[in-house]
């Protein structure tokens, strides 16, 4: 069997996924076939060097090429052509109403409404994670971000298909709430209200000068995150860091460690800890 064949092969055993993840992020079955086929022929063009997962490869190139056909369909939303109402529009109505019909019922129509006004990145992220489970990691790459970045993203896109419209008043109170509970957990080792505060995925990430402090670089999970702060926090005072809820570490009298936190319904989803002190220098930091 020659290369190409070989490749063709495993890459028609993969198409109908792909097709299903291109149209779930572009709504459009003409776009996500373009998509694929992009897929197709950046894979002809790597022979299958340094390919080990074929499915995984593909779906973040896929994602890649969906992502940037998101971007630049919000460009022409944003730069009408004169006499264009800044509407994309399609070459047959009758199609694309039948596109958003076919899409309406794999996703249900009030999910098709709300990934209509995410972001590119946020559906990206949300579609992949949510709907395929697409690790955090992956996601990152397609993206550019870490993967509590991306993870981020899926949260804020997760938060407005849930349709939690707050009203910034409730929204701080109920992050402060949760980070404040976090705060006394630790401080009194309690570890059941550490794990209640905890998304299940938490993910804590520590720069190069907490590290050399003696914390962790990484920790996943709830369960891993309580043990590490069970007892822990008591020289720490509940803060606002650049308009994030978090954590000021004072250590002889000096601010030396800020830990913000990211927070998604009730729960903490990612925990970053910064000691670098350049960094903690730009942050604006509010004790509470």
């Amino acid at each position: 069997m020659s290369e190409k064949k070989f490749w063709a092969e495993h890459f028609e055993a993969e198409r109908g996924r792909l097709g299903t993840v291109a149209f779930r992020m572009l709504g459009s079955r003409a776009e996500a076939e373009d998509a694929v086929q992009e897929a197709w022929l950046r894979l002809e063009r790597a022979s299958g060097d340094g390919i080990d997962n074929l499915g995984g490869w593909l779906t973040t190139v896929v994602g890649r090429i969906c992502l940037d056909m998101l971007r630049a369909r919000t460009k022409r939303r944003e730069d009408p052509i004169d006499g264009d109402d800044g509407e994309i529009q399609h070459a047959d109505p009758s199609a694309a109403a039948d596109e958003q019909a076919a899409l309406a019922d794999s996703v249900g129509l009030a999910l098709l409404v709300v990934l209509e006004r995410l972001a590119p990145a946020e559906r990206l992220a949300f579609v992949l994670h949510d709907m395929f489970d697409v690790p955090f990691e992956e996601i990152g790459r397609i993206v550019d971000k870490t993967p509590v970045a991306a993870r981020q993203l899926a949260s804020r896109a997760r938060r407005r298909v849930q349709g939690l419209q707050e009203t910034p008043a409730a929204d701080y109170d109920r992050r402060k709430r949760v980070v404040a509970a976090f705060l006394a957990a630790s401080r009194d080792g309690d570890f059941s209200g550490l794990l209640a505060v905890l998304d299940p995925e938490v993910v804590f990430h520590a720069d190069e000068d907490a590290v050399r402090l003696g914390s962790l670089a990484e920790i996943h999970g709830a369960q891993a995150v309580a043990t590490t702060f069970k007892g822990k926090a008591t020289a720490a005072r509940l803060a606002l860091i650049d308009g994030h809820f978090g954590l000021a570490v004072i250590l002889g009298g000096e601010l030396r460690i800020v830990v913000r936190m990211e927070v998604a319904g009730d729960q903490i989803t990612a925990i970053d800890s910064i000691a670098d002190p350049a960094r903690i220098a730009a942050f604006e930091v509010e004790y509470l």
